[in-house]
C-alpha cells in the first residue's frame, strides 16, 4: 500500500539534468516496486495505490499487469495528476530525485472509506511504507489497514523523505505509531535515526524491536545489512556489483524480503537474497523493469 509514479530515467549517465537529451520512461513508487520486485519472484502481489485521471493512469494499470500485479485496488482521482520522478544518475552513489507531486500525489488522497478490509486482513504479508504517513487521508488509511491486521506479517518501510514532512519530529511521531503495529521494520541508517534516534545499527534494532516489531532490519549502504529478530542476529555485507544506478534497490530488497519471509526461511539467508536482489538492481537502469527473477539472485550468490 502506498506511492505509485512514472519515473523518467536519463539516458545520458553523469549528466545534471538540464543536460540530459532522452529519458527511459518505467513505472514506479517504493511501494509499487515491492509488489513488482515479489510477483518476478513468483508470489500473488497486488498494489493499493491512486492514480490520476490522465493518460498516465492507464500506463500505470498496463504496466502492472504485465508485471504481474493485481491492478484491482488502484484508485482514480478525479483532479489531481499521476506524479511523475526524474532522477540524475552520478554513479556510484549519488542518485538525486526530482518529484512532482504538487499540489499533492493521487496516492495520498487514499482514504479509510475506500479499503477494502476482507483483503488487507486476508492477506499472508501486508507492506506499508513511511511516505502514506506523510499527509492526510492516506495516513489515516494506511494506520487503519495496519491496525484491522491480526494475523500474518505487517511490515512497515520507514521510507523517510524528509521533503514530504514539515519536520523530522512529525514524521517520528507516525513511524513510531506505524512500527507499534508491525511484525516487521526495514529502514536505512538516516530513517532508524528518523524512527528512533541513533544511527547505530545494534542499538536502532533493540529500540525498533522495543516498540514491538518481531524483526528489525538496518540497511547500512557499503558495510551491509544488519538484522536482529530476538536473539536471532544476521549481519551481512553487500554484494560487489557495478553500480548503475541505485534508486531501486531498496525496492527490490524488499521484494526480496518479502520472499523469504513467506518462504519461511531462516534469517541469514533471507538477508542475503535480498542484498543480492538489491545488488542486482543497482546495477541496472530502472526499478519495476530491472526486479530480478529467483534464478537470477541465486546465480550472483554463487559467484559472490
Amino acid at each position: 500500500m502506498g506511492r505509485v509514479g512514472v519515473d523518467l530515467y536519463p539516458e545520458q549517465i553523469g549528466v545534471p539534468l538540464a543536460g540530459v537529451k532522452t529519458f527511459s520512461k518505467s513505472l514506479g513508487g517504493s511501494a509499487t516496486n515491492v509488489a513488482v520486485a515479489a510477483s518476478r519472484l513468483g508470489h500473488s502481489s497486488a498494489v493499493i495505490t491512486k492514480v490520476g485521471d490522465d493518460p498516465f493512469g492507464p500506463y500505470v494499470r498496463a504496466a502492472l499487469a504485465e508485471f504481474g500485479v493485481d491492478a484491482r485496488w488502484v484508485g482514480t482521482d478525479p483532479d489531481l495528476r499521476t506524479p511523475i520522478v526524474f532522477c540524475e544518475i552520478f554513479p556510484p552513489d549519488h542518485f538525486p530525485l526530482l518529484f512532482y507531486r504538487q499540489p499533492k500525489a493521487p496516492d495520498m488522497n487514499l482514504r479509510v472509506e475506500e479499503l477494502d478490509f476482507e483483503a488487507i486482513t486476508a492477506v499472508p504479508l501486508f507492506w506499508t511504507t513511511g511516505t502514506g504517513l506523510s499527509d492526510e487521508p492516506s495516513r489515516s488509511a494506511t494506520l487503519a489497514a495496519m491496525g484491522a491486521r491480526t494475523g500474518g506479517i505487517t511490515v512497515h518501510d520507514l521510507d523517510y523523505r524528509p521533503m514530504f514532512w514539515p519536520d523530522v519530529t512529525e514524521a517520528r511521531r507516525f513511524a513510531v505509531e506505524a512500527v507499534r503495529m508491525s511484525t516487521v521494520v526495514v529502514g536505512n541508517l538516516d530513517e532508524v535515526e528518523m524512527a528512533v534516534g541513533t544511527r547505530e545499527a545494534e542499538a536502532a534494532a533493540d529500540a525498533l524491536l522495543k516498540l514491538g516489531a518481531q524483526l528489525a532490519i538496518v540497511k547500512r549502504g557499503p558495510a551491509g545489512v544488519y538484522a536482529r529478530r530476538g536473539e536471532d542476529v544476521a549481519e551481512v555485507p553487500p554484494v560487489p556489483v557495478e553500480v548503475v544506478c541505485g534508486v531501486g534497490a531498496g525496492d527490490a530488497f524488499g521484494g526480496a524480503l518479502c520472499h523469504g519471509l513467506l518462504l519461511g526461511w531462516e534469517l541469514g539467508r533471507t538477508m542475503l537474497f535480498a542484498n543480492a536482489a538489491g545488488a542486482i538492481v543497482a546495477s541496472r537502469l530502472a526499478c519495476a523493469d530491472a526486479m530480478p527473477a529467483t534464478d537470477e539472485v541465486e546465480a550472483l550468490l554463487q559467484r559472490a
